[in-house]
C-alpha cells in the first residue's frame, strides 16, 4: 500500500499545486489518516508541520514528504499538553510566517469498558486526548489564521453521531460527539475571520488506532448481539483506506469547499446507515 500511495502522490505533485504557498498543521501526522493527509497536502503544494510524538513513524512521514520535493518539519507534541501543542503550532508559524490549514486529527480509542468499570482516570485520558486536544489545536492556531483566513478540519467519528452500538466506548463516543458540537460553535465564531471549520466522521478505516485501544474483559456483561446484513461495509465490503479520507481533507482544505463551514461529513461507505 505504501508503494502505491507514494506513486499516486508523485503523480499528484506533478499535476496539482492547489495549495501552493499555504501552510498546514496536522496532528497525529505520524501514521494512519494523519500521515496520509500530510502527504496529500504536501503533494498539492502545502508546507506541512507534522505534530506527533517524535518516533520512527513520524520521521518516516517527514522523510517521504521531503523525498517528494515537499517542505515539512516535525515537532514532538503530546496533543493533550497545552504547552507542547502551542509550541508546535508556533513552530510552523515561525518557520513560514503564516498558517492556513489545521487538521486536528490526533485521537485514541482509550479504555473500552462498561461505565461502572471505567475509572475517572480512563475517562479523563480519552477526553483530554480527543476533545481537549482538538480545542488546544484550534485555540492556538486562531491568532495565526486571523489575517488570511483558512480551513480547520476535525477528525470525529461515526461513533457518537450516527452509531452507538460500539459497546464500552462511552468515553470515546462522548469525545467524538463533543468535537462535532465544538466545531459548529467554532465555525460561527470564526466566520468573521474567514476561517472555515468542518468535521469528518470516518467509519472503519485501516489505521493503527487499535494500538491505543484497551478492551476490558467486563465488556461481556453489557454487549448486546447486533446482527448486520451480509457485509457490514455496504459500499466496498471492507474498511476504508487512509488515502480516501485524505482526499476529503484535501477538498475541505482547498478553495473548492470555500462555502462549506460548520458541517460534518460522513466517510464510512454507508456503514453507519445499517
Amino acid at each position: 500500500m505504501m508503494a502505491e500511495a507514494m506513486t499516486l502522490t508523485k503523480t499528484e505533485a506533478a499535476r496539482s499545486q492547489k495549495l501552493k504557498g499555504r501552510v498546514a498543521v496536522v496532528t497525529g501526522a505520524g501514521s494512519g489518516i494523519g500521515r496520509a493527509a500530510a502527504m496529500k497536502l504536501a503533494a498539492h503544494g502545502a508546507r506541512v508541520c507534522l505534530l506527533d510524538l517524535k518516533d520512527e513513524r513520524t520521521e518516516e512521514t517527514l522523510a517521504h514528504i521531503r523525498e517528494l520535493g515537499g517542505e515539512a518539519i516535525a515537532e514532538d507534541v503530546d496533543i493533550s499538553d497545552p504547552k507542547r501543542i502551542e509550541a508546535g503550532i508556533n513552530a510552523a508559524y515561525d518557520k513560514w510566517g503564516r498558517l492556513d490549514i489545521v487538521f486536528a486529527n490526533a485521537g485514541i480509542n482509550g479504555r473500552v469498558a462498561p461505565i461502572e468499570d471505567l475509572t475517572p482516570e480512563d475517562w479523563d485520558h480519552t477526553l483530554s486526548t480527543n476533545l481537549k486536544g482538538t480545542f488546544l489545536a484550534v485555540k492556538y492556531a486562531i491568532p495565526h489564521m486571523k489575517q488570511n483566513g483558512g480551513s480547520i478540519i476535525v477528525t470525529s467519528s461515526i461513533n457518537g453521531s450516527r452509531k452507538f452500538s460500539s459497546f464500552g466506548m462511552s468515553a470515546y463516543s462522548t469525545s467524538k460527539a463533543g468535537q462535532v458540537a465544538f466545531a459548529k460553535m467554532a465555525a460561527l465564531e470564526l466566520a468573521r475571520y474567514r476561517i472555515r471549520v468542518n468535521v469528518i466522521c470516518p467509519g472503519a478505516i485501516r489505521t493503527n488506532i487499535e494500538e491505543n485501544t484497551f478492551r476490558s474483559p467486563e465488556l461481556k456483561k453489557i454487549e448486546i448481539p447486533v446482527e448486520y446484513p451480509q457485509g457490514s461495509q455496504p459500499l466496498e465490503h471492507a474498511p476504508g483506506e487512509p488515502e480516501q479520507v485524505a482526499d476529503l481533507v484535501l477538498f475541505l482544505a482547498s478553495d473548492e469547499s470555500s462555502h462549506i463551514s460548520g458541517t460534518e461529513i460522513f466517510i464510512d461507505g454507508a456503514e453507519s446507515l445499517l
